[in-house]
């Protein structure tokens, strides 16, 4: 059933959809030679083969990978059968759901088009829905390739090219959603949404990937069915929320998250922070101020994207709501906020299935965040900065991105002093690293030497002697082989 929008939208021009089509044609075009030659072998079969979803969408956009999907009417075990001899390699990773993965190798071509590696997917028509307390869909095979548009996502990806006719099959006006930049469902947004709770955050996902609007029937469904993500699994979720944090646009996706009430759901913490304010800007929403920081994150990024950056700077916060005081004078304080916040964002990671070593890197980003503004005008001590370098180990390019993109001031003059602030800890980072191998700082006696100059075995004594050493090399610098021994030849007889 069509979704019936009251919405009204501009049309776009027959120039406009004759432009989109064209650049689909040159993508196609690209793909014939692995995509036609895959389809011969189906239609040899005496099965049916369509280009679908998200290939359509982004052939139609300019900007087709190498990953291709494609459904049919084959069952999983008619497509192993046909793509086994013809592929270089095969999987069947998400056969249980109807989908045979497989790689193929295209050779150059004559006009130039270098070698590609292809990785296909290839999904037998289904319907899915889940059971209202199941967090796995079951898995129904449909019989027609139009009731297997019906039942996707949205209309953008609910487009598909027939092969090797490459016959274009648009039932629900995808095409036209696409031209003016809208997200709506095949069927209604209630119906889909039902059938997986994972296409509402998915909305939000595309939204900031393709920079689209939400039609308002789709955003008013995931309002008032907020709660049916709660049945979808963490690792979904996570997945999800890492393709939207991972876009051009994460932003958009975030604040219709928090608008349509998914983030109070599944990221709590962020929507909080609209009830807070900054204890430097009294007028300042926190919810905003993180958003702008993690665009300014994103500005700083050397031109690939980064999960962890962008992860701490939009969480860099969240300890704020827990921590908030209000001052006998008027202010309102935030004390410790960093390191509440640090926790915070392990438990939160943890319940969304983060890897330990993702957790570790962005709670302790949040942790360190606020250090720098210890460093006033530069009156840190040598020692201040190498612990600064050792705290950060190799988090320190991203707690120097994380550092500068939190000043949101619009106080021109406090952003460039703050600014400038920054660039002298910098330099002073980068002679101590000329003068000392900042980057490696360790005692300057390993282990092996500290139980010959005191003549000891294997021990914890050994432990806690370099454990001082090191206190010693953060304090002072190096200290030299022979500064080393006499230094530590003193602390072992204080010990007694």
């Amino acid at each position: 059933m069509p979704n019936d929008s009251k919405e009204t939208y501009s049309q776009p021009s027959s120039t406009e959809l004759s432009q989109v089509q064209r650049r689909a044609v040159g993508e196609l075009l690209r793909v014939s030679p692995v995509a036609d030659d895959l389809a011969a072998r189906f239609e040899r079969a005496g099965f049916s083969l369509a280009l679908v979803g998200g290939s359509v969408r982004d052939a139609l956009l300019g900007r087709l990978g190498n990953d291709l999907d494609f459904t049919t009417d084959a069952r999983p075990e008619d497509v192993l059968r046909i793509v086994r001899p013809w592929a270089d390699a095969v999987w069947e990773v998400g056969i249980a759901f109807g989908t045979v993965g497989c790689r193929k190798s295209a050779p150059a071509t004559d006009d130039g088009e270098a070698p590609r590696d292809y990785q296909l997917e290839i999904t037998t028509y289904r319907s899915e829905a889940y059971d209202r307390d199941s967090r796995k869909p079951e898995v129904v095979y449909g019989d027609s390739l139009e009731e297997d548009l019906l039942r996707r996502d949205f209309t953008v990806n609910a487009m598909a090219v027939a092969l090797p006719r490459k016959e274009f099959i648009d039932p629900h006006n995808g095409l036209t959603d696409l031209a003016r930049r809208v997200l709506r469902t095949p069927g209604t947004p209630e119906a889909s949404f039902s059938d997986d709770p994972l296409r509402m955050f998915r909305a939000a996902r595309f939204s900031a990937q393709l920079d689209f609007t939400v039609a308002e029937p789709v955003r008013a469904a995931m309002t008032d069915m907020a709660e049916r993500i709660d049945i979808v699994s963490a690792e979904r979720i996570r997945d999800e929320l890492n393709k939207l944090l991972l876009s051009d646009h994460p932003r958009k996706g975030i604040s219709l998250l928090v608008e349509t009430g998914l983030a109070q759901r599944v990221l709590p913490e962020v929507p909080a922070l609209r009830l807070e304010r900054d204890e430097h800007h009294r007028h300042k929403d926190v919810y905003e101020h993180s958003l702008t920081v993690l665009e300014q994150a994103i500005a700083l990024e050397n031109g690939k994207p980064d999960l962890v950056l962008r992860l701490a700077a939009l969480l860099h916060d969240i300890g704020k709501p827990r921590t908030r005081r209000f001052e006998g004078d008027g202010r309102v304080s935030f004390h410790h906020h960093e390191v509440v916040g640090a926790k915070m964002t392990k438990q939160r990671m943890t319940k969304l299935k983060y890897s330990n070593d993702i957790i570790k890197d962005v709670s302790r980003l949040v942790e360190l965040h606020l250090r720098f503004h210890g460093y006033g005008t530069g009156e840190w001590t040598d020692s201040a900065v190498r612990r600064y370098v050792r705290d950060a180990g190799p988090l320190l390019d991203r707690l120097h991105k994380l550092t500068r993109s939190d000043c949101t001031t619009r106080n021109k003059r406090k952003a460039l002093a703050l600014s400038r602030a920054y660039d002298g800890l910098e330099e002073r980072i980068e002679r101590l690293k000329q003068q000392e191998e900042l980057d490696a700082i360790r005692p300057d006696l390993d282990g092996n030497e500290i139980m010959k100059v005191l003549e000891i075995g294997p021990g914890p004594e050994v432990g806690k002697a370099y454990r001082h050493l090191l206190e010693l090399r953060l304090e002072h610098g190096p200290l030299g082989q022979e500064g080393a021994v006499a230094a530590l030849k003193d602390w072992w007889a204080a010990q007694g």
